[in-house]
C-alpha cells in the first residue's frame, strides 16, 4: 500500500503544478517525464499515464469534483481537489484495466474519511443516471458516454458499495489517537543594549507663595452710582407729578416735525401698470369667474324661495364678540403671569446671593487646609530626592569598565555585518547584469519585427454597392442623395409646425387680454366692498369696551401685590436694593394693568403708523426728547389714558380713510390704462350684467 500511495502522491504533486491558462499540456508532460527519471520504469509509466489522462479528460473530472464540493464536500479542503480528480479518473477509465483488488489497495492507501465521502457521492446511481450523464453528454456524444463510461460504472457499483461499507467499519474501529499536549512557547528576553543612566537634576527650590490680597467688600455691595441714579429718578418723578397735578385733562402732543402727515403714494406717479405673467392672469380670472357663478347661483336660489342667513350672521357676531372677550382676558392673564414670574425671579436672586456668601466662606477654609498639606508633602519630597541623588553618584563609579567591554563587542558585530553586505551586493550586481542582457535581446527582436514591410491603404469606389446580399443595400452616393431628400422634408415640416405655434400664441394672447379686463373690473368691485366692510369694522373698534372682570385676572393681581410686598420686606432685611428688570420700564403708572379696555383703542397705532409712512414707532413717537417723555409719563400717571386713546382712534380713522381713497384712485387709473389699450368689451359687459 505504501508503494501505491507514493505513486498517487507523485501524480497529485505534479497535477497541482499544472496551470491551464499558462502551461501547455504537451510541454508539461515532457518536463514531468524528465523529472521522473530517478524513479523505476514501472512507476514512471503509471504516473505518466494517469497524469496524461487527467489532463486529457480534465473537463469531465472538473464537473464531478465541483459538484462534490458544492453538495457533500463543503467541509473538505481545496488542497485535496487534485486527489479527488485522480480517484475519479481511476474509477472511470482504469477500473477494469487495474482490477478491483488493485483499485481497493489504492483507495486504502488514501485518507479513509475523504475516500468514503467521494466514492459515496460519485457511485450514487441517482447522480450517475441524471446530472452526470447530462453534463458529460454536453461534452461528448451521449451514446459514447453511456456505452463506455456509465454502464461500466453501474456494473461496478455494488462492489464499490461493499468497499465503502468496509472503509466505514475500519474508520469506526480505529480509535482516534490521544492528542499530545503542544509544547508551550517559552519567551526569551531580547539582548538589548542597556541605556545610559540619566542624571537626576537637582531639586528645584520650593517657591514661596505670595499672600493673596483679600476680596474687597464692595464686591458684595451694589455700586453707589446705581443708588444715586435711583434717587435722581425718584426726585424727577415727584417733581413731574407736582408740576402736572393741577391739569384736569391730558392731550397727546406731537413733535412739530411729525405733526404734518405726508401724502401717501402706493403706486408710481407715471401710471405704469403692474405686469402679471400668464399663469397669474389665468388663475385670477378663473377665481373671479367662479365667484360670479356662485353669486348667480345664490341669487337664483333666493328667487326660488331659499332661506336667508341673517339669523346665523347675528349668532356668529355674538360668538365672535364672546371669543374676543376671552382672548382679551387670556392676554391679560399672560401679561400678569409675566410680571408675577419677574417678582419670583427677584426673590430667587436674593436667596442665591445669601447661598453664595456661605459657599465662599467654606471654600476659604478648605483652601487654607489644602495649602498646609501641600507644604508638608513638598518637604517630604525634598528629603527623598536628596537620598536618591546620593545613591546615583555611588552607582556611576562602576560604569567605565562596562562601557569599554561593550565597545569591543560592537566593533566585532560591525565588521561581520560589513562583510555580509559586500557579498550581497556582488550577487545582486551579477543578477542585474543577466537581466539587462536578456532585455537587450528582447528589444533587438522586437525592432527586427517592426522593420518588416506592411501593406497600407485600400481603394474605395463610392458608386459601387458592397454586394453582401442585404435588403435595401445601396452605395454611398445613393445614401447621400436620400439623406438630402429627408433633410428637405424635415425642414418643410418644421416650418409648418412653426406657423401653427405662432397662430396658437396669437389666439392665446387675445384670450389673456380679455381675462385682464375682466380681472380689473372684479378688483374694482371688490375694492368698493372692502371699503364698506372696513367702515363697519372701524365703527365696531371705536366703541368703548368694559374692563375685564375675569376671576383669573383678579387672582393674579392679588398674587403680584403679595410678591411685591414680600420682595420689599426681604430687601429691607438684606440692605440690598432690588435689581433692575431686563426689559424697558412701562411709560404709565403702576396701576395701568387695571384698565386694559382704555388702552385697546391705541393698541394698533405703531404698525398702522409705520404702514402709512408717518415714521411713528410702536413705543411712541420717534425723535422725542427725554424731558418730553418724562412729562408724558407723569401726565399718564396722574390723569390716566382716555385722552390718549381718543387721539389714537381719531388719527387711526383718518389714516385708514386716506389709505382706501388712494387705493381706489390707483385702481381707477389702472382701469383707464387698460381700456385705452384697446381690448374686447365682451367679458367686461358680462361681468357688469352679473
Amino acid at each position: 500500500m505504501a508503494y501505491y500511495g507514493k505513486c498517487i502522491e507523485t501524480v497529485i504533486e505534479k497535477l497541482d503544478k499544472f496551470t491551464p491558462k499558462r502551461d501547455n499540456p504537451e510541454q508539461f508532460l515532457q518536463a514531468v517525464a524528465i523529472s521522473l527519471q530517478a524513479l523505476s520504469p514501472q512507476m514512471q509509466s503509471f504516473v505518466s499515464e494517469v497524469l496524461s489522462g487527467c489532463l486529457e479528460y480534465r473537463k469531465l473530472l472538473t464537473v464531478v469534483v465541483d459538484a462534490f464540493y458544492v453538495e457533500d464536500g463543503r467541509l473538505c479542503l481545496r488542497v485535496d481537489r487534485s486527489r479527488f480528480m485522480v480517484i475519479c479518473y481511476l474509477a472511470t477509465f482504469l477500473l477494469e484495466e487495474l482490477g478491483f483488488q488493485l483499485f481497493c489497495n489504492i483507495i486504502k492507501s488514501q485518507p479513509v474519511d475523504k475516500m468514503c465521502k467521494f466514492l459515496r457521492f460519485f457511485f450514487n446511481p441517482l447522480h450517475l443516471c441524471s446530472w452526470i450523464k447530462d453534463e458529460w453528454s454536453l461534452i461528448y456524444e451521449p451514446a459514447h458516454v453511456k456505452e463506455n463510461w456509465l454502464d461500466p460504472l453501474m456494473r461496478w457499483q455494488p462492489k464499490v458499495q461493499e468497499l465503502i461499507n468496509h472503509l466505514e467499519g475500519m474508520s469506526a474501529s480505529q480509535s482516534s489517537p490521544l492528542k499530545t499536549k503542544a509544547k508551550v512557547t517559552e519567551p526569551k528576553e531580547f539582548n538589548l543594549t542597556a541605556p545610559r543612566p540619566r542624571t537626576i537634576p537637582a531639586p528645584e527650590p520650593v517657591p514661596v507663595v505670595a499672600k493673596p490680597r483679600p476680596v474687597p467688600q464692595s464686591t458684595y455691595q451694589p455700586p453707589k452710582e446705581q443708588q444715586q441714579l435711583e434717587m435722581v429718578k425718584r426726585h424727577n418723578r415727584r417733581k413731574a407729578e407736582v408740576s402736572c397735578g393741577s391739569k384736569q385733562q391730558l392731550r397727546l402732543q406731537f413733535p412739530p416735525r411729525i405733526r404734518k402727515t405726508p401724502k401717501l403714494t402706493f403706486y408710481r406717479p407715471d401710471n405704469v401698470p403692474v405686469k402679471l405673467n400668464t399663469t397669474a392672469i389665468l388663475r385670477e380670472g378663473a377665481l373671479y369667474q367662479r365667484q360670479v357663478e356662485q353669486e348667480l347661483q345664490r341669487v337664483d336660489k333666493l328667487v326660488d324661495g331659499a332661506g336667508d342667513f341673517s339669523e346665523f350672521l347675528e349668532w356668529q357676531k355674538k360668538m365672535q364678540a364672546k371669543d374676543r372677550e376671552e382672548q382679551l382676558a387670556a392676554s391679560e392673564c399672560r401679561r400678569l403671569q409675566g410680571k408675577l414670574s419677574h417678582e419670583e425671579a427677584v426673590l430667587a436672586r436674593q436667596s442665591l446671593m445669601q447661598e453664595n456668601k456661605q459657599r465662599v466662606e467654606q471654600q476659604k477654609e478648605q483652601m487654607a487646609k489644602l495649602m498646609l498639606q501641600h507644604a508638608e508633602t513638598r518637604l517630604r519630597e525634598d528629603r527623598s530626592r536628596k537620598q536618591l541623588v546620593e545613591q546615583v553618584i555611588e552607582g556611576q563609579k562602576n560604569v567605565k569598565a562596562a562601557q569599554t567591554k561593550l565597545a569591543k563587542g560592537r566593533r566585532q558585530t560591525v565588521q561581520e555585518v560589513i562583510e555580509e553586505s559586500r557579498g550581497l551586493l556582488r550577487r545582486r550586481a551579477q543578477v542585474a547584469q543577466e537581466e539587462q542582457r536578456r532585455r537587450c535581446e528582447l528589444i533587438s527582436q522586437l525592432r527586427a519585427l517592426e522593420t518588416q514591410p506592411t501593406r497600407k491603404g485600400k481603394l474605395v469606389d463610392l458608386t459601387q454597392t458592397p454586394g453582401y446580399g442585404l435588403e435595401g443595400e445601396m452605395s454611398i452616393v445613393e445614401l447621400r442623395e436620400r439623406l438630402a431628400l429627408l433633410k428637405e422634408n424635415q425642414q418643410r415640416k418644421e416650418e409648418e409646425k412653426r406657423d401653427q405655434i405662432i397662430q396658437g400664441k396669437r389666439t392665446k394672447s387675445q384670450e389673456l387680454q380679455n381675462t385682464v379686463e375682466q380681472i380689473s373690473l372684479c378688483r374694482a368691485a371688490m375694492g368698493r366692498s372692502a371699503a364698506l366692510r372696513w367702515e363697519e369694522k372701524k365703527a365696531l373698534a371705536a366703541a368703548p369696551e368694559a374692563p375685564s372682570q375675569d376671576e383669573r385676572v383678579q387672582q393674579l393681581r392679588r398674587r403680584i401685590s403679595e410678591r411685591a410686598a414680600e420682595r420689599s420686606r426681604q430687601a429691607a432685611l438684606l440692605h440690598v436694593s432690588a435689581p433692575r428688570a431686563a426689559g424697558p420700564k412701562p411709560r404709565v403708572s403702576p396701576g395701568w394693568w387695571e384698565e386694559p379696555g382704555r388702552l385697546k383703542a391705541g393698541a394698533g397705532w405703531g404698525w398702522r403708523a409705520r404702514r402709512a409712512g408717518t415714521g411713528v414707532e410702536e413705543g411712541g413717537m420717534a425723535g422725542r426728547s427725554a424731558p418730553g417723555r418724562s412729562q408724558e409719563r407723569a401726565r399718564e400717571a396722574v390723569g390716566g389714558v382716555p385722552a390718549r386713546a381718543d387721539a389714537f382712534s381719531d388719527l387711526q380713522a383718518q389714516l385708514e380713510a386716506q389709505h382706501w381713497l388712494e387705493l381706489e384712485r390707483s385702481r381707477e387709473r389702472r382701469l383707464q390704462a387698460l381700456q385705452q389699450g384697446g381690448s374686447g368689451p365682451g367679458p367686461a359687459r358680462r361681468l357688469e350684467a352679473a
